[in-house]
């Protein structure tokens, strides 16, 4: 049973952001203003680095953490202040702490409403890798594309699957989503075509922030991984199915997934998380003694995504899903990418992989949804999906409930922007690229 803990501040129960998360985030009060670190905490955002500087959070060090535009600098400060203050803000926070309950003139400066603000990207990406760690993604789609007798690949239940991509093109939540162009293989012609996808889809997954760096050739062992682990976000890794399918033979996924991957703009600690692990999926056959795990390993983590059309003034639920069966766990993920001596960063983002369930309604992708258009999604006002139209916004949340606890991510939602038009003469590429 968890310890109940209660804030001086009014907090719906059902809010994602309780004083039990505190999960921390970059806001500024105007979309180009100066950006610090903020905690969520009900309905405002709480200024991290108006406290520092009131001397109510001390770091080991003494070093200006907070007021910084991303997490870095407060993440390289260790998992030893990770603890310390977040025990620090559940104190402040708490209803029998009198220090910023009772200092109003403190309390009017430091909690800001969520809704008056605007969050950023909350960390400083070095680099992005995604996995391929559902077993019934992973399945699906190789029962789809590849003989569904052997629908996985001999390696998948050997080793987490993954591939190394870009950082660049990572972005916050409210980001609008430009549709991509690219090459497609239409069936029965010879040759491709340049177009705007017709098979825009997401992905739902979630990502772990690493929270410490290595050295070049130095392996993170199984046991130590999860120290190397900060926190969670949701992530939408978008992706173009009809370009992905023409060009990933043979090094894998090109630009069908670099256009975009989309994250929500608050970071949940592996702290926060908890008291709500659970043991993974029963793993055969048994992995390789430096992929080993003992102990409850995974998370369960309630995951939904909606759709809203943009002739519809509501959103679908078309998903829901848990983290809890993904088949390798996050420790696993990092110390196998790792296990050759590839050095990671603090920042680096780790995509789960699309994250699906056993139930047609639990699958975390349209591809799978509509089993690649063969069998569409009816949205509540009468219109058909194949996969996404240019409007469509897509709204992933996911949050844990337990013992009347609930730590939540809020959300990642995307727009669907047109796409470009291109005209490849001279001139009008030069135009295009000065812009």
């Amino acid at each position: 049973m968890m310890q109940l803990l209660t804030s001086f501040l009014e907090i719906d129960p059902h809010s994602d952001f309780t004083i039990h998360n505190l999960p921390y985030g970059i806001f500024s009060e105007v979309p180009n203003g100066h950006k610090r670190i903020g905690v969520a905490i009900g309905e405002w955002v709480l200024d991290l680095a108006l406290l520092e500087s009131e001397g109510l959070l001390n770091i080991d060090g003494n070093i200006n953490c907070f007021n910084q535009p991303t997490l870095n600098k407060f993440i390289e400060s260790g998992k030893h202040n990770w603890k310390n203050v977040r025990k620090m803000l559940q104190s402040l926070l708490s209803i029998d702490n009198p220090i910023l309950r009772d200092n109003h003139d403190l309390i009017s400066q430091a909690l800001l409403k969520r809704d008056s603000i605007t969050l950023h990207l909350p960390i400083h990406i070095p680099g992005y890798t995604d996995f391929y760690s559902s077993k019934e993604h992973a399945t699906n789609v190789g029962t789809m594309f590849r003989d569904p007798k052997n629908a996985l690949l001999p390696n998948w239940s050997e080793l987490p699957v993954g591939y190394n991509g870009r950082a660049s093109s990572v972005v916050v939540s409210g980001t609008n989503i430009v549709r991509p162009s690219g090459q497609i293989k239409l069936p029965n012609v010879d040759r491709p075509i340049f177009s705007a996808t017709r098979k825009l889809d997401f992905e739902l997954e979630t990502a772990f922030v690493v929270g410490k760096s290595t050295e070049l050739g130095q392996p993170i062992s199984i046991d130590n991984a999860w120290d190397h682990i900060f926190g969670m976000v949701l992530l939408n890794d978008w992706s173009a199915r009809d370009i992905q399918q023409w060009e990933y033979v043979p090094l894998g996924p090109f630009n069908a997934k670099t256009f975009a991957s989309a994250i929500s703009p608050w970071v949940v600690t592996m702290e926060a998380l908890e008291p709500f692990k659970v043991k993974g999926p029963e793993q055969d056959p048994k992995p390789l003694d430096y992929l080993q795990e003992n102990i409850a390993n995974s998370y369960d983590i309630h995951l939904s995504v909606e759709v809203q059309s943009p002739q519809s003034q509501s959103t679908d639920v078309i998903c829901q899903t848990n983290f809890k069966y993904m088949y390798w766990s996050m420790a696993q993920q990092l110390t196998h990418h790792t296990i050759a001596g590839c050095n990671v960063q603090v920042g680096d983002l780790m995509g789960s992989g699309t994250i699906s369930g056993s139930k047609i309604d639990s699958y975390g992708s349209l591809l799978e949804l509509t089993w690649n258009t063969t069998k569409p999604i009816t949205l509540s006002n009468g219109e058909n999906r194949g996969f996404l139209e240019d409007g469509d916004r897509v709204i992933m949340k996911g949050y844990c409930e337990k013992d009347g606890i609930r730590i939540g991510f809020g959300q990642v939602e995307n727009t669907i922007l047109a796409a470009h038009t291109f005209n490849f003469d001279k001139k009008e590429v030069e135009q295009y690229e000065t812009v």
